[in-house]
């Protein structure tokens, strides 16, 4: 089915806050120079108290109403160098991963734990590096975790997804297999993606960027470059993906057109795969991807290039699904979820997306498979990933202060 843009819903935001230039925030209002130590030491004591405000208010909850929810969000982790995503095991830990390659265990109190060993060695420059975690479905079984990332290879880098068995006491990963290698590796640091998702069927989606230097390829059949692709738990290709019978193309592929997506989840009820990409200057996308069906970019898309240009051939063309709702300007997300738990029955069959450069958690309203809106909770932290808790709760990590949050009803 074609997706739409209902131009009801088009959302084009006011800025949650003014933000500085970073020049001009490092280098601050220019003042006369003294001689002497003690501007020096007013200076020094005036960064003490900067820095224990700053970590006093990342410790702090926010209380706020989103969705007709009274809600708080609450630390329940902190210390943690740019966590990607966050998965949770069946005692009450979870995992999370750290871009630079750390994969970690964190209590039920929230005490983080030393790094995982076995984890593969990972490419941690521009956006790559260690990016999500799933459990296989049949984990109390088998402790198989799945993780992707932009592995180093000799041409450049590109994404790849292994998996391994995890230790019961949490410190090592072994019998690592890496399952998917993106084709081709390409130089440059951009658009690796990626998330992971199981499907009801079992199948494993893997999302997938353009490496951004290389956006004609999302529209090329023989890469996965900007795409989603569909393997089995094992890596192998499941028989009825839409390209398995094209000469050229990569039988991985489920659908094409994409820029980077780094938030994925699957719908309740219908158990369809819903995804949300990075736009340029704008035009970031809801999806929901279908066999065979292609997504546009870089031929069309809402927002423009960061150099002002107009995107392909405007913003439809046949052939050419079009996203079922748009940002412009961008709030660049990342991290999804759908909201299926008991405490906040107002967010039931809700989609919610982190937002990096939006800084806020973002419920997008989702009535009878079209999106119908959206309202934001600004938080001032860059949420990187957005869960389902099996608390009921809704989790986000927060790259920008290193946190892990939970979202849950105001009285708790």
């Amino acid at each position: 089915m074609r997706g739409r843009v209902d131009p009801a819903a088009r959302h084009t935001p006011t800025p949650l806050n003014a933000v500085l230039p970073e020049a001009q925030l490092a280098a601050g209002p220019r003042t006369k120079r003294r001689r002497g130590t003690g501007g020096a030491a007013l200076g020094a004591i005036l960064i003490l108290i900067l820095i224990a405000a700053a970590t006093y208010a990342f410790a702090q909850p926010v209380e706020a109403r989103l969705g007709g929810e009274q809600v708080r969000v609450v630390p329940f982790a902190t210390g943690l160098d740019t966590p990607w995503s966050i998965a949770f095991l069946p005692d009450g830990r979870l995992l999370v991963t750290e871009r630079d390659g750390r994969l970690r265990p964190i209590d039920a109190t929230g005490k983080v734990g030393a790094p995982i060993s076995g984890v593969p060695k990972v490419a941690a420059r521009g956006q790559g590096g260690l990016l999500d975690v799933v459990l296989d479905p049949k984990f109390a079984q088998n402790r198989l975790i799945y993780l992707s990332y932009a592995e180093p290879r000799p041409e450049g880098a590109a994404t790849a997804v292994a998996r391994g068995k995890l230790s019961d006491d949490l410190t090592r990963l072994t019998d690592v297999d890496v399952i998917f290698r993106q084709q081709p590796a390409v130089s440059g640091g951009n658009h690796f993606g990626s998330r992971l998702v199981f499907a009801p069927d079992g199948m494993l989606f893997v999302t997938l960027g353009e490496r951004f230097n290389h956006m004609d390829k999302a529209q090329d059949l023989s890469t996965t470059l900007g795409k989603v692709v569909r393997i089995a738990p094992d890596g192998s290709i499941p028989a009825d993906n839409p390209f398995v019978e094209r000469v050229g193309a990569r039988p991985e592929i489920w659908s094409f057109g994409h820029r980077n997506v780094q938030a994925a989840a699957i719908e309740p009820g219908t158990g369809s795969l819903w995804t949300v990409e990075h736009g340029p200057r704008g035009g970031d996308e809801v999806n929901r991807p279908e066999s065979g069906e292609n997504y546009g970019w870089p031929v069309i898309g809402y927002g423009r290039h960061y150099s002002g240009a107009q995107i392909g051939v405007g913003t439809a063309k046949e052939g050419m699904e079009q996203p079922l709702f748009y940002w412009d300007p961008s709030i660049a997300p990342s991290g999804a979820a759908f909201y299926t738990g008991d405490a906040l029955p107002g967010w039931r069959g809700q989609l919610f997306v982190g937002a990096l450069a939006g800084q806020a958690l973002v419920m997008v309203k989702v009535r009878d498979g079209a999106v119908i809106g959206e309202e934001r909770l600004p938080l001032g932290k860059r949420i990187r990933d957005v869960r389902m808790g099996p608390d009921g709760a809704l989790w986000l990590a927060a790259e920008s202060t290193g946190e892990i949050l939970r979202v849950v009803p105001a009285g708790r």
